[in-house]
C-alpha cells in the first residue's frame, strides 16, 4: 500500500503542478483539503480524472462517500486498491 500512495502523492503534485512540493512533503493521513495540503473543489475533479484515466476508478462527483476519498492520500489509496481496473 505504501507505493500506492507514493504513486498517488506524485500523482498528485503532477496533476496539480504544485511545484515546490515532493511526495515526502505529503504525509499521507493529513488533510488533502483547508488545513492539509489546501486543496479545493478545482482540484478534487482534476484529481478524480486523473484517477479515472490512471487506474480506471469511478469516483462520483456527488457521492455520499466522496469527501471521505479525499480526506488523506491513505483513504484514496485504500479506494484505488479496492477499485481498480
Amino acid at each position: 500500500m505504501e507505493s500506492l500512495e507514493l504513486e498517488l502523492k506524485a500523482l498528485i503534485i503532477e496533476v496539480l503542478d504544485l511545484e515546490d512540493i515532493t511526495t515526502d512533503d505529503i504525509n499521507s493521513e493529513e488533510p488533502l483539503f483547508v488545513d492539509g495540503l489546501g486543496l479545493d473543489s478545482i482540484d478534487a475533479l482534476e484529481l478524480g480524472v486523473a484517477l479515472q484515466k490512471r487506474y480506471g476508478v469511478k469516483i462520483e462527483a456527488e457521492g455520499e462517500q466522496t469527501r471521505e476519498l479525499f480526506a488523506s492520500v491513505k483513504n484514496l489509496a485504500k479506494f484505488v486498491s479496492e477499485n481498480k481496473s
